[in-house]
């Protein structure tokens, strides 16, 4: 992998649970996020998956400082940002900007999409001279797919789809290195996520964007990632390429994951197993000790109760000949377990008339 641009270690966001109303007293903490690890790449889209209330998002606010961690680092280009305020973190949040999950609350009503989209040079005066910013906006609605004319229209005046093209487009106003992207297809309809989906693979590499895009689609982020992590009750229990965990992922949360997404192949879904997991999600105010996934996993056992497993290659997966098993598991019994069909090369043939229509804008206009 190339020089990380971004390196986060030792990540938590402890949320304080208290009591008592004239004297307030800390009797516990949700624990949102605790103990999370990665590292991306320039040039390299890092694929955030789990269930709802594993934390995903609440990482994502961290990584752009709406939220102050509780504890650990993130580190730009080597400087720790957790650290910085004034003049040196907003220097910082210019290269790397977010795209939230939905396009209706995300966006100011009472503002034009030119107002919107020119927000952030009212922030960085550098980045856009006043005489200039006009043409700055009219060119991110064109780079995004709108047309530059909508740019006195006002948010309630575009479809889904549109209103996130004019999201995406806010976030490189700025021209940052990092785009931060929380399940930025989340509400929009099939059809235009493809759209949105071609659209922000294209702006890659136009504009040499990193991003970390967070989703539940678990093939929407194979499409778009080039590694994956799966977050379970605030860490990740699995990463590697794209490659090593849909087609040999060896711990049993995303192998439950992956056995969940539909299949359009009748004859595969027939032949391939499909993992069912019983009981609730544990509360992250009150974690199970040990693994966290002991209380639904099937492999449990005494010391997934005794011994938190660390995020690392499995021992049983360290020899040469392991191949795409060897990628980090945190599990005592991690096993490599095939739950996906392999994609066939005939399934990446339509790319290009799904680009041809992310370029007319009207296609999902109401």
């Amino acid at each position: 992998m190339a020089e990380p641009i971004l390196q986060v270690r030792g990540l938590v966001k402890h949320y304080p649970l208290t009591q008592g109303i004239v004297f307030r007293k800390q009797i516990g903490a949700v624990k949102a996020v605790d103990g999370v690890d990665f590292e991306l790449a320039a040039g390299e889209t890092l694929g955030i998956v789990g269930e709802s209330g594993c934390g995903k998002s609440t990482v994502a606010k961290m990584l752009v400082n709406l939220e102050k961690p509780t504890a650990g680092e993130i580190a730009y280009k080597g400087e720790d940002v957790t650290r910085l305020s004034g003049r040196a973190l907003k220097a910082v949040r210019r290269n790397i900007q977010m795209v939230f999950q939905d396009p209706y609350t995300s966006l100011n009503p009472r503002m034009t999409v030119g107002d919107i989209i020119g927000e952030p040079y009212e922030i960085h005066p550098e980045v856009a001279p006043k005489g200039d910013r006009r043409r700055k906006v009219q060119d991110l609605l064109d780079v995004v797919g709108l047309n530059p004319e909508y740019i006195n229209r006002y948010p309630h005046q575009f479809s889904g789809g549109q209103r996130q093209r004019i999201g995406i487009a806010r976030g490189l106003a700025l021209r940052p290195e990092i785009i931060v992207a929380d399940e930025p297809v989340s509400a929009l309809d099939v059809s235009v996520q493809a759209q949105v989906i071609n659209l922000m693979d294209r702006l890659q590499s136009e504009f040499d964007l990193s991003y970390v895009f967070i989703a539940h689609d678990l093939s929407i982020v194979r499409h778009i990632s080039d590694r994956v992590g799966v977050m379970y009750l605030g860490r990740i229990v699995e990463i590697g390429k794209d490659a090593e965990i849909y087609d040999h992922p060896t711990h049993p949360y995303t192998q439950a994951l992956l056995s969940a997404v539909p299949v359009p192949d009748p004859e595969a879904r027939e032949h391939r197993e499909r993992i069912i997991l019983f009981g609730d999600v544990p509360s992250p105010a009150n974690i199970p000790s040990g693994c966290r996934f002991r209380t639904r996993c099937w492999k449990a056992k005494e010391r997934c109760a005794l011994e938190v497993p660390l995020l690392a290659v499995p021992a049983e997966f360290r020899f040469e000949a392991a191949g795409a098993a060897a990628h980090d598991s945190a599990c005592h019994f991690a096993e490599e377990k095939q739950v996906v069909p392999p994609e066939e090369p005939a399934d990446e043939t339509p790319d290009e008339p799904v680009d041809k229509i992310q370029d007319e804008p009207t296609d999902d206009a109401k």
